[in-house]
């Protein structure tokens, strides 16, 4: 990307306008290679993991103080992948603590980063150089902030577009890639520090037009947005869409997708199912962590295939030993090959994924996921599984969706109901469950709200908080 597109003469940030059409043009350009790295065989993605994991280490340890004293030692042209269980872990926690010595540009900080996250709305606000950032992690705990340049933003976002290009009959392998004219909506979060709205705002201007649909206006207003809109897509986060899906058996959304897309938040079974039921559109299912590890089913199936092309990925227990097939892990370990601006190396996510038996042909991970590891009570020496509770409250037809927040002898709940339901009869399963699990004389409170509190920044809603 030319220079002058990257800070501008007075050293202040380029305009994202400008920066957006070359991203553009990178994407298309790059859509072909994307499509022949998708259907690679097992030893090529091998051989191109080790390369670009080399380049990654490299480049690291040149260029960015904390990877320089975390991977002393380490001689990057003669590292192999099965070498990489030899390097120690990350934590959100550790990255957010030496940001600044973790970036490999000294031009970006975190606190040019917090500002430019505040001043961010419906698109990226751009710092000197042309980083970019978004920000993750708040309704779980502690905040994460994630910095691109033009050129890992083009691979995001292509990371995430290419599979549905694929399913629309469009992967070319040799020749240039001609976008089609088709409208998404998208409901999901309000502002750009969330991918959501990241994405589509990088693709506006292109004949694929993303219409935001923010998570956290009223449901008669969203209703009455995707009314109008009549998108080809509809894409949002799952507890939004089974929201959504009331609406449409209801009568007051009238739509017709030809897909759905999940995004965000755990696809639970009960959401699938009415989903399904209520639009007829095939579900298609994306897991896109902002830390850069993307992956999507096929239609209607409940794995997902990972992009591993992109990012090295480790299903591990909770002391970081491999799991086998088949059973689900604490947490996932990830390796970022392509943003070499923030470099993730073995970088921890709590989330729960159990693999399954690998794609056919080119032998990509399928994983089902579970949801965060660390959603699970834990009273003493009792655990309790977000499913033990989830089970209970969406078996009652008139819950359209809860929060469960653990108190110290048990849980406080909020439920959103459709019409009147028997709240004493939830709070007696409620404690009941908690009882059989092992927690003595349990407390539950179980009230009924018209709204859920959602992420002020991303939308998304977490339904069960430890304490």
């Amino acid at each position: 990307m030319p220079a002058e597109l990257l800070t501008r003469p007075d050293g202040g940030a380029p305009a994202f306008c400008d920066l957006r059409g070359r991203i553009q043009a990178d994407i298309v350009a790059g859509l072909p290679g994307q499509f022949r790295r998708m259907v690679m065989a097992p030893d090529q993605l091998h051989d191109w993991q080790r390369d670009r994991l080399r380049r990654l280490l490299a480049s690291a340890i040149q260029r960015s103080a904390f990877h320089t004293r975390r991977l002393h030692g380490i001689d990057p042209p003669r590292f192999e992948l099965a070498d990489l269980p030899s390097l120690p872990v990350m934590t959100k926690a550790q990255m957010m603590d030496h940001f600044d010595d973790l970036i490999s540009d000294r031009l970006l900080t975190r606190e040019a980063a917090e500002r430019a996250l505040a001043a961010t709305h419906d698109e990226p606000r751009p710092l000197p150089g042309g980083y970019m950032c978004m920000a993750t992690g708040g309704s779980s705990g502690q905040r994460g902030i994630f910095a691109f340049d033009p050129v890992s933003v083009a691979e995001f976002v292509s990371l995430i577009f290419r599979t549905r290009l694929a399913a629309l009959g469009l992967a070319s392998t040799d020749r240039p890639v001609q976008l089609p004219r088709v409208t998404f909506a998208m409901v999901g979060a309000a502002s750009a520090v969330h991918g959501t709205v990241f994405v589509p705002s990088v693709l506006a201007g292109s004949p694929v037009r993303f219409v935001s649909v923010p998570v956290s206006l009223p449901v008669s207003e969203i209703v009455g947005r995707l009314n109008e809109v009549q998108a080809d897509g509809l894409f949002g986060y799952p507890s939004m869409l089974a929201r959504l899906a009331e609406e449409q058996h209801a009568g007051r959304l009238r739509i017709t997708p030809r897909l759905v897309n999940c995004t965000a938040e755990t696809l639970q079974p009960e959401f699938r199912a009415a989903i399904k039921k209520a639009f007829g559109a095939p579900i298609f299912n994306t897991f896109a962590s902002t830390e850069g590890l993307i992956g999507s089913s096929g239609p209607d199936d409940q794995a997902i295939t990972l992009a591993t092309d992109s990012c090295i990925v480790e299903l591990v227990d909770a002391a970081n030993r491999p799991v086998p097939p088949g059973t689900p892990s604490a947490k996932v370990l990830i390796t970022n090959l392509f943003n070499y601006v923030q470099p993730l190396i073995r970088y921890e996510l709590n989330d729960s994924f159990t693999r399954q038996p690998d794609a056919a042909g080119h032998g990509r991970p399928r994983v089902t996921v579970q949801g965060r590891a660390d959603d699970i009570l834990r009273y003493g020496h009792a655990e309790i599984h977000p499913l033990t509770l989830r089970s209970i409250l969406l078996a009652q037809p008139d819950v359209l969706d809860y929060q469960v927040r653990q108190t110290a002898r048990g849980v406080a709940v909020q439920v959103l109901l459709e019409s009147e339901t028997s709240v004493a009869g939830l709070r007696e399963q409620l404690g009941a469950a908690l009882a059989r699990a092992g927690v003595a004389d349990p407390e539950v409170m179980v009230d009924a709200v018209a709204s859920l509190p959602r992420n002020p920044e991303t939308g998304k809603l977490r339904r069960v908080i430890p304490a």
